[in-house]
């Protein structure tokens, strides 16, 4: 999910921790405990920092390890060794459990995006990923946000979460029957797909799609329980050539290919110049696909300049690579 709506999800579940009777009679125990649920709903993405460096470690390394197993045992006790001293009336134990339950909550809820995470880490680095909520859902958000001014007018803030919490969990099964039924749609469409992918958008009825066949990759849109195709291209094999080889050792294309599962590719000369380009089918918007890792070469095929992220313009592609070429 977004920073955004962990924080609010660490307010809630500080809420939420009031039930807890240990909590709701301390305050000493209960400030430390809503600190607790704030921090552990934000450490894990602490990752995020990676992109300070460049968009290939991020896109590598972004919730990978801190969201893994040992790191949701470990940020609770960090979190909590920290927070402790300043509260010395507080009870360790119920700091430490609600702190533990925010983390676990954070790396569960992102799980259920599309970008998924790598929580089965060390045990397997597969990237788990449900695809039933956006990373930024308004529904979400906003029934976080209407239980907050809720507690701030007074009511039971226990209670209140417990309630919001529940049609959270009804909202959860409802997106997965709603992708459920996408999915058999697609399948109806292209019933030899080998592969298909449906990623949620911030609209409630609309979907991306992504689908391949033996032969050929399908981009399309749900609206409504409503499948349209809207591109196919020919899958043509990435080949082994020199250029195409010399391109896959440049950190941009490596980490690109370590996380999209669906892409095409393309290979331009020019002059004094070649350009390999990737590109991921996933994220098709206003007909364009801004997810993108381009490599350029020289003719002795030594790199250039290389470039993987969010790009929404040529524009703004050529300028990241910092050549124009005529």
């Amino acid at each position: 999910m977004d920073t955004g709506t962990h924080v609010v999800m660490g307010i809630a579940l500080g809420g939420l921790a009031t039930l807890d009777p240990v909590v709701a009679t301390n305050h000493a125990v209960a400030s430390s405990v809503l600190i607790g649920t704030i921090a552990g709903s934000q450490i894990p993405d602490i990752d995020t920092l990676l992109k300070l460096r460049n968009n290939a470690i991020y896109i590598r390394n972004h919730r990978g390890i801190t969201h893994s197993i040992p790191a949701v045992i470990l940020w609770p006790l960090v979190l909590s060794a920290i927070i402790f001293p300043f509260f010395p009336g507080a009870n360790l134990f119920h700091l430490w459990a609600w702190t533990f339950l925010a983390v676990f909550i954070h790396v569960f809820v992102d799980i259920f995006n599309a970008y998924g995470t790598q929580a089965l880490r060390p045990f397997s680095n597969k990237w788990v990923a449900l695809g039933v909520i956006n990373t930024f859902d308004p529904f979400i958000f906003g029934i976080h946000i209407l239980g907050i001014f809720i507690w701030m007018a007074g009511a039971n803030p226990g209670y209140t979460f417990l309630v919001m919490y529940a049609i959270i969990i009804a909202y959860y099964f409802k997106r997965f029957s709603l992708k459920r039924s996408v999915h058999l749609k697609v399948k109806a469409m292209i019933p030899d797909a080998t592969e298909i992918i449906i990623a949620p958008t911030m609209r409630f009825h609309q979907w991306r799609i992504a689908a391949m066949n033996e032969k050929q990759f399908f981009v399309g849109k749900a609206v409504k329980n409503q499948v349209e195709i809207l591109d196919r291209f020919n899958r043509v094999p990435v080949p082994s050539t020199p250029v195409i080889e010399a391109a896959k050792t440049d950190k941009n294309l490596s980490a690109f290919l370590s996380f999209s599962p669906v892409y095409r590719w393309e290979l331009d000369e020019y002059d004094d110049f070649y350009e390999v380009r990737f590109i991921d089918l996933r994220y098709r918007s206003n007909g364009h696909y801004p997810f993108v890792a381009v490599v350029q070469l020289d003719c002795d095929l030594k790199r250039i300049s290389s470039y993987t992220g969010w790009v929404f313009s040529e524009q703004k592609l050529r300028k990241k690579l910092s050549i124009i070429p005529s």
